[in-house]
């Protein structure tokens, strides 16, 4: 794939742009083919794999995930019919950009990055930095650091990603520590780790998916999810590799390996990252001393996670009382003025702009999977191979796919479980096994996916491209996975 990826960077920029026009034209006559070819009523079978394929290889050739998506979702609407794309198309977006779960992840992100300018420009984020730099003394230690930071912000797969790279970014910088690496570490924190606390917004989400479909008495949803919490394999292994790849026990190999070596010549940054930094959009106002600057940055932590526990793991209702909190702290001490505090937090919107669309672009390829009924299909296919003793790797197996092409780590499972869980009956098989495979399906698919909205969000919080930080951590991944399907099929056996 690498030798492709320097073939098409080789081609003369015209040449370049009439291949891809006539890749594009030749996928749309495909597409529109199957359009004409499909009659009413009739399920799409094997053929609603195609756009999320599609999705896929374009996303490995330009590196371009957003565009990519997008690419995928008009072939998907042309399939479904070809006489009204447009109209498919906006109501598609009007649909999915009115869901209350995009509403929230837009308001989240954007407020998040809001937060993040505002401890960039008060000048406590270097406080704390500095603060750090004091205590960390090795390449080894700043790794590590990454590592428990990552443990410790549990609550939910967003704020690692965003708050945890900015906490230790400048810090890794100064041990040439690639960006691919420390968006790695915080992606394997993320979803992985959160999936095993059950003070989580995953816990919270699957538990009352767990009470929606009679796999918990109402109110018992978390009970049964936390028994499922020793089943959680990929959780339990993928923090077991990252530990030993911060740790130096594991070492780099593959793309990493490049991007370590580019790192330790003095270029932390990507060469193909042109999106904005946090730090790019918010330059330091003011030094303050390293105690006040400590205080000003923890304290709005500490009230961020706080607050969205006692909001019940909200956290849109967190990071709204943390911003109110901190903004009123940083105008009474005098460090930024409410004109220039309301400023950044639109900065911080705007630097979260593309990680955003790509996210709802993952949402619009999910609508147009499921109306081509991808995910019944996948799970129809595997049905008859499931027994009570394969039934759990197999379930790893095949909803980790199903996430991994469609970016959605929570909608999927809407689907899929009404499917699984009579099949899971009927074999008989150890329900608390089968929904620790989900779980941990859904971790691996938002941790590999090149443009989950994990992804994305590790890749923006550390500062490189989404694509640099899926290709370089992906063999880190695939180990993981490996591992996790061993150890489901030991335990279908044994449990």
């Amino acid at each position: 794939m690498e030798q492709v990826i320097k073939v098409m960077k080789a081609i003369h920029p015209k040449r370049h742009l009439l291949l891809s026009i006539l890749i594009t034209l030749a996928a749309i006559a495909l597409f529109w083919s199957l359009s004409v070819n499909h009659s009413p009523g009739e399920e799409w079978g094997a053929q609603s794999l195609l756009p999320t394929l599609l999705v896929l290889a374009i996303a490995l050739i330009s590196r371009a995930p957003f565009e990519s998506l997008l690419i995928g979702v008009v072939a998907g609407l042309i399939m479904i019919d070809n006489t009204t794309v447009v109209t498919s198309f906006t109501d598609t977006i009007s649909a999915v950009m009115g869901n209350d779960t995009i509403v929230w992840v837009v308001l989240v992100c954007g407020l998040m990055g809001g937060l993040i300018v505002l401890l960039e420009k008060s000048g406590c984020l270097n406080s704390f930095s500095d603060w750090l730099k004091g205590r960390i003394k090795s390449r080894r230690q700043s790794l590590l650091t990454t590592f428990f930071i990552g443990l410790v912000v549990f609550i939910d797969d967003y704020l690692n990603c965003l708050a945890v790279s900015s906490t230790v970014k400048k810090v890794t910088d100064h041990y040439k520590v690639s960006r691919e690496k420390l968006a790695y570490i915080i992606d394997s924190t993320a979803a992985p780790m959160c999936i095993l606390v059950p003070v989580s917004t995953w816990a919270v989400f699957f538990s009352g998916l767990l009470e929606e479909n009679d796999l918990a008495a109402t109110g018992k949803g978390l009970s049964v999810y936390m028994s499922a919490i020793p089943f959680m394999v990929y959780g339990w292994v993928a923090l077991v590799v990252v530990f030993l790849v911060a740790s130096g026990m594991l070492g780099n190999f593959g793309p990493m390996k490049k991007a370590e070596q580019r790192a330790m010549n003095g270029q932390p940054l990507p060469d193909d990252y042109t999106g904005d930094n946090m730090e790019a959009a918010a330059p330091e106002y003011r030094k303050t001393s390293n105690l006040v600057g400590m205080l000003n940055f923890i304290v709005p932590m500490l009230i961020l996670i706080g607050a969205t526990l006692y909001y019940d793991i909200d956290l849109l209702k967190g990071i709204i009382v943390t911003l109110a909190i901190t903004v009123a702290m940083y105008y009474v001490q005098g460090l930024l003025s409410l004109e220039d505090q309301v400023k950044g937090i639109f900065e911080g919107f705007k630097v979260m702009l593309y990680p955003l669309s790509t996210v709802i672009a993952g949402f619009m390829l999910k609508s147009v999977n499921d109306d081509l009924g991808m995910t019944s299909y996948i799970v129809s296919v595997v049905a008859p191979l499931m027994t009570a003793e394969l039934m759990p790797a197999l379930v790893f197996v095949v909803m980790a796919a199903v996430v991994f092409g469609t970016a959605s780590s929570w909608g999927s499972f809407i689907i899929a479980i009404p499917i699984v869980v009579p099949i899971a009956l009927g074999v008989d098989a150890n329900m608390a096994l089968i929904i620790g495979a989900l779980l941990s399906a859904s971790s691996f698919g938002s941790h590999a996916c090149f443009f989950s909205d994990s992804t994305v969000l590790a890749a923006q919080g550390a500062g490189c491209s989404p694509m640099s930080h899926a290709l370089t951590q992906l063999p880190y991944v695939a180990i993981g996975a490996v591992i996790s399907f061993a150890i489901f099929v030991v335990l279908g056996y044994t449990v």
